[in-house]
């Protein structure tokens, strides 16, 4: 590996032979360095993103409006100042309620167990969530809220920023978010 040259060139002076410094050559451990490097960075695997496919209705298609089952399907309405409007059932019918979004896991949790409660725990029954960021909410709040459908186990949840209600758009206005 590495060598330990010195020089013989020591003059005598009183009996005594001057040492000089040795000096070490490491070419052979600089070339080791950069196999190693080159073998670690070729053999392993780099991480892969975590993106969350989002996939949003084709615009080109005429509005086909959908119905969703009132009985589980919660909706949340992202607003300003980190806080969002959530209700379940429609919006006809909505008791509508402002939350902080970092209280929203524990909002779906409820939801989910009242879902599970009203159709006798049937696993083909599971709640729907309907996600509407409104023009004030910042995309912050949006993937926390998409992180907490990932971190909740939602099978269904949609994204519906383009048909916010007026009851809704009211409702926000009036708590002034």
């Amino acid at each position: 590996m590495a060598t330990l040259n010195e020089s013989q060139s020591g003059k005598a002076v009183k009996g005594r032979t001057k040492k000089p410094a040795p000096k070490v050559d490491l070419t052979a451990m600089v070339d080791l360095m950069f196999l190693l490097t080159t073998f670690f960075m070729l053999t392993t695997t780099l991480s892969q993103l975590n993106a969350a496919d989002i996939a949003k209705p084709d615009k080109t298609i005429p509005d086909v409006e959908e119905k969703y089952p009132e009985s589980r399907t919660m909706t949340i309405v992202l607003g300003k100042d980190n806080k969002a409007v959530s209700y379940m059932g429609t919006i006809e019918k909505a008791n509508m309620k402002v939350i902080p979004v970092a209280d929203l896991q524990k909002e779906i949790r409820t939801n989910e167990l009242l879902v599970a409660a009203t159709h006798q725990n049937n696993p083909a029954k599971y709640m729907i969530v309907i996600i509407k960021p409104s023009k004030t909410a910042k995309f912050q709040n949006f993937v926390d809220v998409i992180d907490e459908m990932k971190i909740a186990n939602i099978k269904s949840y949609a994204i519906d920023d383009d048909h916010i209600a007026e009851k809704e758009l009211t409702f926000m206005k009036n708590n002034n978010l």
